[in-house]
């Protein structure tokens, strides 16, 4: 009976243009889940928003970690959960930080049922990601030290949010030391992610992947973190991130990276394509 009535319990919902966003305990580890369609978007963790369940979100923090002490101006393309913000906002007090969010039914769930903590500089602004870009307040501009792109429509990176011109309006926000990062979700022969490295370093050309090491090598489905930048990162950022896993880690930078995009051109708009379709059988659970 008691399976039963677990998998009888309604969970918070609420209706997206592209399917159901739900909020589960997380199945297992502390704190909560916002999944999409089947496909689990973000964990969060209210009671220790240093607490990082996804591999690639924990990545993305080693990044953010090695930025220099102190509060940051932060952009985030796609909300999910508000994982990485509610982040900042613990580890960098002061932070200012504007969220791009396209589904106003799922800030609201997350609001409701996973509150911000209090103090929070987060905006949350509700429209495309590409297009918010542009309505950012003038005086961020050009002075913002991260820009977070981790945009889904169920399980794909929307075309448009995939090519050079995208990646060139994000630049444009950017402080000369500013970084970006990118999550990449691809899997056998990395076309996709070969083609979005590409593109990324056609407009920032410092260019570092963090991934899984076998999903870097193309073997199996999963997500890739790219860190670019205008200007080259420190050299003792390296040896950090590796030490900072998640383990195994692989960190291609340089001719590794070359190596990885091979004869990949950069995407354009008019010639792009979502992200590839994961296996439904990836988030079995």
């Amino acid at each position: 009976m008691g399976r039963q009535r677990a998998k009888d319990t309604v969970h918070p919902q609420a209706r997206l243009s592209d399917g159901i966003a739900e909020i589960r305990p997380a199945q297992f580890e502390s704190g909560f889940e916002v999944i999409v369609d089947g496909t689990p978007q973000s964990h969060v963790d209210p009671a220790d928003p240093t607490h990082l369940a996804f591999e690639y979100v924990a990545r993305m923090a080693a990044v953010i970690d090695q930025l220099p002490d102190g509060p940051i101006t932060a952009v985030h393309l796609g909300a999910g959960g508000l994982t990485i913000p509610r982040f900042i906002a613990a580890t960098r007090p002061g932070s200012r930080q504007q969220v791009v969010e396209i589904e106003q039914p799922l800030v609201d769930l997350v609001r409701e049922h996973l509150p911000l903590p209090n103090g929070a500089a987060i905006r949350v602004r509700i429209g495309d990601a590409r297009a918010g870009l542009t309505r950012m307040p003038p005086a961020i501009r050009g002075n913002v030290d991260l820009l977070v792109s981790d945009v889904y429509s169920g399980a794909q990176t929307p075309a448009h949010l995939t090519t050079a011109e995208f990646y060139r309006e994000a630049a444009d926000l950017l402080s000369p030391t500013g970084i970006l990062l990118v999550n990449v979700a691809d899997g056998a022969g990395l076309a996709f992610a070969r083609r979005q490295a590409a593109t990324v370093q056609a407009v920032l050309p410092n260019l570092a992947i963090l991934a899984e090491v076998q999903v870097l090598k193309g073997r199996r489905f999963g997500n890739l973190v790219f860190a670019a930048s205008a200007r080259p990162m420190p050299t003792e950022w390296l040896p950090r991130l590796m030490a900072a896993g998640p383990h195994p880690a692989k960190i291609a930078e340089g001719a590794e990276v070359d190596r990885f995009i091979g004869g990949a051109l950069p995407v354009v708009d008019g010639a792009a394509a979502a992200s590839p379709k994961p296996s439904l059988s990836l988030f079995d659970r």
